[in-house]
């Protein structure tokens, strides 16, 4: 199993628990791959990016419970939004059934005007009528665009910039005029529509390498292996069979079944060329493109909030996190606090101190505190490759958990997994790889879990997928 993110955990975990002898190879000194964790020499933990969780993640649920970190992940109610002239808004549940839970929070939220809300809601009922499945999501068989779905749905300029595209962003890390309408409207049933918990947010109360501390130990108790800095240099392939795959300095490791998890631009290198360019399914990889992600990271010598986290609107900042409080330090000493930018191309050419200025004048804005506060540190984490876009057509190119070569399995969350790239696509396409080797084996289990059944009077609506 080469790849020690969260697809080939998940696959390790769940292959070792129905009775495989696992050995993993990561060629990082640490588990969690894009979803990892690292220490500055200053000795602080530093997340590459905060990465969180939503109610519906139902695989992502099941792999921390299967690990021991389910208690790791701390869940809110309530979503917490600030524009740039100081206001607040939040929204929540109410007693209302799904999907209508959300909508008396939604009707008092004073940061959109009457216009921006009627079009929202005239969409969001559309939606969920649809049972998340809206008939005009194509045109020809061609996906369109988000930004197109909600031009033609008549949204407000207002409603797109502080409502539609503050969450889709966040949620893809795309922009709306890149990301495939399908999965845009897609968030909005699993998350706001269809149950009552499937917006909460679910954020790590420990940086997120701890997440991953019990991955190992489930692994070696069932007589299998995890290895750092193991890195490998391809798979020796034989025909239309893999027979080992070599490691750097060249040994060569042999098993009855191979996993790559890797990133889905990684995997054509670890291949023969004539291998790639034979079979579709790995050349095709290429037509996946790529989104940013930046990790902002500053200490501040006092307290300058309050809030777990807040939304940020009309920012180039999108989230910020209240790492002392998340961790549950004091907050009347210094405050370390994290901002995330999803699809973050226009901070590409910046450098860290540009983007560092930038995020502070964001912040005064809604944290009138930083004024007087002094920054004691800051660094920046730009992952220019943090996920694939979800971009029209781009499913096509996804392939399946089993690959046209006897023996070697595929995860990551560019696999096809009914998903975009996130923590949840990751885990999925786990699971599944894990089902195919076993059905391969002889031996079929189901890992995955379903998406979470719709509630109240969405159940009249959802239809199978």
């Amino acid at each position: 199993m080469i790849g020690g993110g969260l697809a080939g955990l998940s696959s390790g975990v769940a292959l070792a628990e129905a009775g495989f002898q696992v050995r993993l190879l990561e060629k990082r000194p640490h588990l969690g791959g894009r979803a990892a964790s690292y220490v500055l020499p200053g000795g602080e933990h530093v997340d590459n990016c905060q990465h969180v969780t939503l109610g519906c993640c139902t695989n992502l649920a099941d792999f921390y419970r299967r690990v021991g970190a389910a208690d790791k992940i701390r869940f809110y109610d309530r979503l917490q939004f600030a524009a740039p002239d100081g206001r607040r808004g939040s929204m929540e549940a109410s007693p209302l059934p799904p999907p209508l839970h959300m909508a008396p929070s939604f009707a008092l939220f004073p940061l959109l005007g009457w216009a921006d809300k009627c079009a929202i809601a005239r969409t969001l009922l559309k939606i969920a009528r649809s049972g998340g499945h809206p008939a005009d999501l194509s045109s020809g068989g061609a996906g369109i665009t988000m930004l197109l779905w909600l031009r033609k749905h008549r949204q407000t300029d207002r409603a797109i910039r502080r409502f539609w595209e503050v969450i889709l962003v966040s949620a893809l890390d795309e922009e709306l005029d890149r990301m495939d309408a399908r999965y845009g409207v897609d968030v909005f049933w699993k998350a706001f529509l269809s149950t009552r918990g499937g917006y909460r947010v679910g954020i790590p109360r420990v940086p997120l390498g701890e997440l991953y501390d019990g991955c190992k130990e489930a692994i070696a108790r069932r007589g299998g292996e995890v290895m750092l800095r193991a890195g490998v240099q391809g798979f020796r392939v034989t025909g239309q069979r893999v027979e080992g795959v070599e490691r750097d300095g060249g040994s060569v490791e042999t098993a009855d079944y191979y996993l790559a998890a890797v990133p889905q631009d990684v995997l054509p290198e670890l291949l023969p060329r004539e291998v790639v360019e034979r079979e579709p399914v790995f050349s095709n990889l290429r037509n996946l493109r790529t989104s940013p992600i930046t990790g902002v990271h500053l200490w501040f010598d006092r307290t300058v909030m309050r809030e777990p986290f807040l939304t940020l609107l009309d920012s180039t900042t999108q989230w910020v996190f209240n790492k002392t409080q998340l961790y549950g330090g004091e907050e009347d000493g210094g405050q370390y606090l994290q901002l995330v930018i999803s699809a973050s191309y226009s901070l590409a050419p910046r450098s860290r101190q540009e983007i560092i200025a930038l995020c502070l004048d964001e912040l005064r804005e809604v944290l009138p505190a930083t004024c007087e506060a002094t920054l004691v540190k800051g660094t920046v984490v730009k992952e220019m490759c943090a996920t694939f876009s979800p971009a029209p057509g781009s499913d096509q190119w996804r392939p399946a958990q089993k690959s046209p070569l006897a023996g070697l399995f595929l995860a990551g969350d560019w696999t096809a997994t009914g998903w975009p790239s996130t923590m949840e696509g990751a885990v999925r396409s786990g699971y599944l790889a894990a089902e195919a080797i076993l059905s391969d084996a002889g031996a079929p289990r189901k890992c995955l879990h379903s998406d979470p059944r719709p509630e109240g009077l969405a159940r009249l609506w959802a239809r199978e997928s």
